[in-house]
């Protein structure tokens, strides 16, 4: 394994690659088609450079644990407010998860619905390209990269187009106080009904999930006289939903995020995209064609996660296709992940956009090659 200590290291690392490269943060995000190559890890790249609460502004390297990060940020009473996941319950993998993990995947939780992904509060990147050549966004003027977004190109590239070294973020104050209204044995359908009216609401809702069990999850966030307030106003609209507060309301917001029904057991598991309403309608189509699964509702039903015993992609993608969805297989056995396209296939279109910034960042065709198909 590479594992270099410096910006300059790394870029020296890529030069000299003679083959493919694996980029390693934590290791704790296996996702995607096997890559084989030499493993290239950025643990080495760590600390934060720059970090100043009044302006609400962080810089932090690449190879910074993600726990290192929040326990700064939550000194100072702030946090990184797309509250991002951790794979490992779900994938049982170890390791700690890195903020350049994080924005590699552009892995966003449930308070995406009220504040945007992880890529909307990434203020600036840093990182080492496929030649070998350090880029910073909006720094200096190349050729190839003049003309386009890198903070949104990088968000989600998981590795394939650079080795991330540095990023900037905006941060944002912690709420004073939580609540989440709770409703039990709703059936999926009505679930993301009522999680679609919390939505519709005027009170700044946080977090809207139906999981395993029939349980609807409605959250909101902000000074504790106004948490007060909007959820008695939930519960009027909401009615048979119970409250709970603080720790409690908390703890059942990491299991949404980590997506804890499906973890410690075998099968795969997809994450799919589509209109909110259409959850419970994939769900059924899904077990009209012949697939046992279990399903988690998240973004008021936008975000599907689904366990079932193997991929079934054909049918999957099928059903997901037709509801103009996509999907990505998140959790699966080596040889699936080696035989079915992972990620969402491209139209053709976008595929050949998509080849072109490969080759334009990446020509040589070594970091993650295959990953995503």
């Amino acid at each position: 394994m590479l594992q270099p200590a410096t910006e300059a290291d790394l870029a020296e690392a890529v030069t000299s690659a003679t083959g493919p490269l694996r980029v390693v943060g934590g290791g704790t995000r296996d996702i995607g088609r096997p890559v084989v190559g030499t493993a290239l890890s950025v643990a080495g790249l760590s600390g934060i450079d720059l970090y100043e609460p009044g302006a609400l502004t962080v810089v932090v390297r690449a190879g910074t644990p993600l726990a290192e990060l929040e326990s700064v940020l939550a000194a100072e009473n702030q946090r990184l407010p797309f509250e991002p996941m951790d794979h490992r319950p779900l994938l049982g993998t170890t390791g700690a998860p890195t903020i350049g993990g994080v924005v590699a995947a552009n892995v966003s939780g449930p308070r995406r619905v009220q504040g945007g992904a992880c890529r909307d509060f990434l203020l600036g990147v840093r990182f080492v390209d496929g030649s070998g050549t350090v880029v910073k966004n909006g720094g200096r003027v190349m050729k190839n990269v003049t003309g386009y977004d890198l903070v949104k190109l990088m968000a989600g590239s998981w590795g394939t187009l650079g080795v991330l070294t540095e990023l900037s973020f905006k941060v944002l104050a912690r709420p004073e106080a939580e609540a989440t209204l709770v409703a039990e044995g709703l059936s999926a359908k009505d679930g993301v009904a009522a999680l679609c009216r919390a939505l519709g609401s005027p009170f700044d809702v946080s977090g809207a999930a139906h999981v395993g069990g029939g349980r609807t999850l409605v959250r909101i966030e902000g000074l504790s006289g106004s948490v007060t307030y909007r959820a008695g106003r939930l519960a009027d609209l909401l009615p048979g939903f119970e409250t709970v507060e603080g720790e409690a309301s908390a703890a059942l917001w990491r299991d949404v995020r980590d997506v804890t029904a499906f973890a410690g057991r075998d099968g795969a598991v997809w994450r799919v995209s589509v209109k909110p309403t259409d959850g419970p309608v994939l769900s059924a189509a899904l077990e009209t064609a012949g697939v046992p699964h279990e399903a988690v509702f998240d973004w008021g039903g936008g975000l599907v996660w689904l366990s079932m015993g193997s991929a079934s992609a054909d049918t999957v993608r099928r059903e997901v296709a037709a509801l103009g969805g996509h999907a990505t297989l998140v959790r699966a056995t080596q040889a699936e992940r080696a035989e079915v396209p992972v990620f969402q296939p491209e139209p053709a279109p976008l595929a050949a956009i998509t080849a072109g910034l490969r080759q334009r960042f990446d020509p040589r065709g070594i970091l993650n090659p295959g990953l995503m198909g």
